[in-house]
């Protein structure tokens, strides 16, 4: 796989912008549920450069590499709290807005869980990850890959 364009070159200020919203953001919620939440929407939208970077921010702020991987599946698996079980929902009803309409049901779950300022900047944490997996998709950015697991893979 070749990436198409290095977004960050192209338009560096543009991308300096969104990348100061996301350091933003990051800051208003807790490290731990903010890339749950990245991973998440990333694993939506099939943006493997994000979620290998957000899996690897995880694990390195210290989430357990069970919880990393079971994100997929978080409805399934005990090891998320109420309060991240309702940021899981509203991430999956925001990233896929146009077939679930923001169901009020997962709203009012997110309102149990989280101040008036915290749904704001979950919201905006999402839609930021949103906008960075149009990059990462649309101009199929390359995660870093292992160079003996890529040459094992060549032969």
């Amino acid at each position: 796989m070749k990436a198409r364009l290095e977004p960050y070159k192209a338009a560096p200020e543009t991308m300096k912008a969104i990348k100061g919203l996301a350091t933003q953001i990051n800051k208003s919620l807790e490290p731990s549920l903010v890339e749950l939440v990245k991973i998440r929407a990333s694993q939506i939208n099939g943006c493997a450069y994000c979620v290998h970077l957000h899996s690897r921010d995880a694990r390195a702020k210290g989430e357990s590499e069970d919880r990393v991987q079971l994100v997929v599946t978080w409805q399934e698996s005990p090891l998320y709290t109420d309060r991240e079980r309702a940021a899981l929902a509203w991430t999956e009803a925001l990233t896929l807005l146009a077939q679930t309409r923001a169901p009020d049901d997962v709203y009012d779950a997110v309102r149990r869980h989280f101040t008036e300022e915290e749904i704001v900047n979950l919201t905006a944490l999402i839609g930021t990850i949103n906008l960075l997996n149009r990059f990462g998709v649309g101009f199929r950015m390359v995660h870093p890959v292992q160079v003996k697991a890529a040459a094992a893979a060549a032969e």
